[in-house]
């Protein structure tokens, strides 16, 4: 059977993976086994992708990224380069705790940034923006803007990326004229 995506010559798949039609995988990465990748997603030079991770739809995975075990990044994520997921919340090289890994799971569209760090069991809502260099030690809410060590809440984003200004709980994208609603630190979109 033809495969429909491509793998470049110096990466590896392992066996027991499934892999969408469209899917690009670069330079010196390595798929281990039982992932679920998804249609039309790119996976840059160097990247690892554990056993067990789901990526859905359309994920851009820049360089030098590894992500481990019991992560979930669904339709749409961006994952800058060289950022960093945990995946156990007290490592330590003589203790074998894969019966203890944390799933966490980037929602619809987010993105993190370069060199993020994003600390296992915690959830980035549907299109975030995680700042780079940020680091997330807890859950972030949809759209949310956040940035720093740790990272805290700066704005909201619109599905486009585009941060939002608020008056009265209201919000209009100026670049893509999607609307907004903020209510009790919860953003959704409005018609």
């Amino acid at each position: 059977m033809e495969k429909n995506y491509f793998v470049h010559e110096s990466s590896y798949v392992d066996e027991g993976c499934t892999i969408g039609e469209g899917t690009k995988i670069w330079h010196f990465s390595h798929i281990m086994k039982d992932c679920a990748i998804g249609p039309k997603c790119n996976i840059g030079q160097n990247v690892v992708i554990s056993p067990g991770v789901v990526l859905g739809e359309g994920v851009k995975i820049q360089n030098n990224v590894s992500v481990y075990t019991g992560v979930v990044c669904e339709d749409g994520v961006f994952l800058g380069p060289s950022c960093v997921f945990t995946n156990v919340i007290n490592p330590r090289a003589f203790i074998e705790r894969k019966d203890e890994y944390r799933k966490t799971t980037i929602k619809k569209g987010a993105s993190i940034g370069a060199n993020a760090t994003i600390v296992c069991g915690h959830d980035i809502g549907r299109y975030a923006f995680i700042g780079a260099g940020s680091v997330v030690t807890k859950n972030v809410p949809d759209y949310a803007m956040v940035y720093g060590t740790p990272a805290r809440i700066h704005g909201y984003v619109c599905q486009c990326g585009v941060k939002l200004h608020f008056t009265d709980g209201e919000a209009c994208c100026p670049t893509c004229g999607k609307k907004y609603e903020l209510k009790n630190e919860i953003v959704k979109e409005i018609d």
